[in-house]
């Protein structure tokens, strides 16, 4: 199989180049082209029971899509719902964290579960738990504007809504982001103080911050 991100990073898409006995699992609404030669079938993302856990809890669909093709070569192009970049991720037996409506796709090898994100998270207003890919493979995440990771080793501070995923030697934990007076009038509010060691990724814009700039326009 050969993959490439395209149109980074304003308006990243993936071309899949198929063979047989390929296949990638995408969200319900991610294919955005294909060659007829290309089999699409749909199931439960991971069954009934964890279907309805990630779509109530992961933020994901009820339903994926998975592709295969017999044929030498097929073109599958998928893509997320905003704009942004598209990171490709190899998994090797690892474990990693993805906010909600994160995940595009995944090779075969790769199971999708779900994980604690903690309360924090949950004050934070990024959900109770936290959608996660785990066993060798790719997997493919979206975000809204670019991607930039980091490798962290004492605490980060990072401003809500701009954590896409992280991997779970990270721990979250929510925190004014300065004093009284700074927090309520800087605009910042509350921030997320990462911790741990391990990798970070990050996007440069937040749809939060995107709504707040709307309503503030209308």
């Amino acid at each position: 199989m050969k993959v490439e991100v395209r149109h980074r990073p304003s308006f990243a898409t993936i071309f899949a180049e198929l063979g047989p006995g390929d296949s990638i699992t995408a969200e319900s609404d991610a294919m955005a082209s294909m060659d007829s030669d290309v089999e699409m079938t749909t199931g439960f993302n991971g069954g009934f029971l964890l279907g309805l856990l990630l779509k109530f809890f992961g933020g994901e669909s009820l339903f994926v899509n998975t592709f295969r093709t017999l044929k030498e070569k097929a073109q599958l192009v998928l893509t997320q719902g905003t704009p942004g970049d598209i990171q490709e991720v190899d998994l090797e037996g690892q474990t990693l964290l993805l906010q909600p409506g994160a995940f595009i796709a995944a090779t075969s090898g790769i199971k999708i579960g779900v994980g604690w994100a903690g309360f924090a998270s949950f004050i934070g207003r990024e959900g109770l738990f936290r959608l996660k890919v785990s066993g060798t493979g790719k997997v493919w995440f979206g975000a809204y504007g670019g991607i930039f990771e980091r490798d962290i080793d004492r605490e980060y501070v990072v401003d809500t809504g701009h954590l896409v995923a992280y991997e779970p030697t990270i721990s979250l934990k929510m925190a004014l982001a300065g004093g009284i007076f700074s927090s309520f009038f800087s605009g910042e509010g509350l921030v997320s103080r990462v911790q741990g060691q391990g990798r970070i990724y990050l996007q440069s814009r937040s749809m939060d911050g995107l709504a707040a700039w709307t309503n503030g326009h209308i």
